[in-house]
């Protein structure tokens, strides 16, 4: 019986920075991890919440008041399936192979291509924007152009971070609103890459990386 396998992006984010854990954490030998911090969870939340309110109204948050060019996605119900933890977006190759995921918000352009939006909260302003972020991007945009959407060739990340701590306890927060091209041929050819890389032996030693410095083997 043929093995297939089902990957996130955060796993083929991991191949890319590492084969051989990527091999090692799919075949059961996880990286070691502290506890998650509940933070930045409760936050996606609340951010959910109040971006479905301004759908509800028809208009933007003032995160996205610079874009005139896009509305929030309107069918509310189809985007709750697509944030589903359990269900989201799923995309299965011809091998059974299946490439899932759940998006935090898309906008949708006046001619009618989707746009992914992703929220992310920091300690502080970001000075450069992470590949890995990129990849992620690219998988949701993949993962809705399956679906038969047109899709843009970009994608949102709006990072907030605290700015300000009230006497009350109110904490003020700032936003940074960045712009990514994306591609979502390279997130299919970096999960089939990576789909390849669990069909063959483990890879070889990567002496760039701690983890498998720390395994030794």
């Amino acid at each position: 019986m043929m093995t297939t396998y089902n990957l996130s992006p955060h796993a083929l984010n991991l191949y890319v920075e590492c084969p051989r854990c990527f091999w090692e954490e799919a075949h059961g030998n996880k990286r070691p991890s502290g506890p998650f911090p509940s933070l930045p969870s409760g936050m996606d939340k609340i951010i959910k919440r109040r971006f479905d309110a301004y759908r509800k109204a028809g208009s933007l948050p003032k995160e996205l008041a610079t874009l005139d060019d896009v509305i929030l996605f309107p069918d509310e119900k189809l985007l709750r399936k697509w944030r589903d933890q359990r269900k989201g977006l799923q995309w299965t190759d011809e091998q059974g192979n299946t490439l899932a995921g759940s998006l935090d918000e898309a906008l949708q352009t006046t001619s009618g291509e989707i746009v992914v939006l992703d929220y992310k909260t920091r300690g502080f302003p970001l000075k450069k924007t992470p590949d890995y972020y990129t990849l992620q991007l690219e998988c949701y945009t993949f993962l809705l152009q399956q679906q038969g959407f047109s899709m843009a060739d970009y994608a949102f990340l709006l990072f907030y971070y605290p700015q300000s701590f009230a006497e009350n306890g109110d904490v003020t927060f700032n936003h940074q609103l960045v712009k990514i091209s994306v591609s979502p041929a390279h997130a299919e050819e970096t999960f089939r890459k990576a789909v390849g890389v669990m069909e063959r032996e483990k890879p070889s030693l990567n002496k760039s990386c701690g983890f498998c410095n720390w395994r030794g083997n």
